[in-house]
């Protein structure tokens, strides 16, 4: 894979750019698609900062079951004193970048070419499923009313699957979309006993409720065409009924109370936000920074399957 677009090829796909009108498609019978991302991160402070150490969770991993990652490219707009990448433990590609001082912004751009095939399957992984994806965390830990429903929802007696479905569109019903209410750090305890909140907190509650159902669940942050801004989602791990030496990681919306199709695009997977922040870190000065995000996915080729 390549690691950089030569400027030329670059500028010929930011040219088409939502030259497919995502609202157009029609998604269930789309056998092929290819999408660029653009991403734009900026921090903005009232002086100088030094010592940056900044965590970027933003470049999808190689493959994810039908995705495939095609090329990207990182543009820091400060000079970089050490830049390291590595995959962290749950298969998440992040890059460390160590910048020495920045004068009173610093951006990241990104550009991201994706893939999907949707005869490649869904999300396949060696069995068990790990048992992380079983503990709680501090973001996703229950208190007694989440308990109480997840009681109410073991004695129905349905299978993983059919729960995990129970479990997304109750979510879906019980909360209310509301911006501003909560942040990165809000647990599920607290964005449910408020039943609002915004996408990562419906999807951290139905990890909870899972997870307290016995289903393995972990959280996904990626791009939902059409949303400005990037969206978080489930999985599920579920043992294959075709090969019992697998799980396959089924997903569900929470928020849309659906399940994932071809205009999601996965970019990380954990145990809860914390493991997926798309931008986190630290530096030496006696203010805060503002963080500014700006983002476009669209759809650039496709294809349907065949009539015949």
């Amino acid at each position: 894979m390549n690691e950089e677009l030569h400027a030329d090829a670059l500028e010929t796909l930011i040219g088409t750019l939502g030259a497919v009108d995502h609202r157009s498609v029609e998604w269930n019978n789309v056998r092929w698609t290819a999408y660029l991302i653009h991403q734009h991160l900026r921090y903005e402070y009232p002086g100088h900062i030094h010592d940056l150490r900044q965590r970027l969770i933003i470049i999808p991993p190689e493959r994810h079951g039908s995705q495939r990652l095609v090329t990207h490219k990182l543009e820091i707009s400060a000079p970089i004193a050490e830049t390291r990448r590595e995959t962290d433990a749950f298969g998440n590609r992040v890059i460390h970048l160590d910048v020495a001082y920045v004068e009173k912004a610093i951006d990241f751009t990104a550009w991201i070419v994706i893939e999907r095939d949707a005869t490649l399957g869904p999300t396949r992984l060696p069995a068990p499923a790990d048992a992380r994806y079983l503990a709680h965390t501090a973001l996703t830990m229950p208190d007694d009313a989440i308990r109480a429903v997840a009681e109410m929802f073991r004695a129905e007696n349905l299978s993983p699957f059919a729960l995990a479905h129970r479990i997304n569109t109750w979510v879906y019903e019980w909360f209310t979309y509301e911006w501003g209410l909560t942040g990165v750090r809000t647990s599920a305890a607290v964005s449910f006993g408020m039943r609002r909140g915004v996408c990562q907190d419906y999807a951290q509650v139905m990890i909870a409720l899972c997870r307290l159902c016995d289903i393995p669940a972990r959280y996904v942050s990626g791009h939902l065409l059409g949303e400005g801004g990037t969206h978080a989602w489930c999985e599920v791990l579920l043992p294959d009924p075709d090969d019992d030496t697998h799980v396959i990681a089924h997903p569900f919306d929470p928020t849309h109370g659906r399940v994932p199709g071809m205009s999601y695009l996965t970019v990380a997977v954990g145990r809860d936000y914390g493991d997926v922040a798309p931008t986190s870190g630290t530096y030496r000065a006696p203010y805060s920074g503002h963080l500014s995000t700006r983002k476009h996915a669209g759809v650039t080729a496709l294809e349907y399957f065949s009539e015949e």
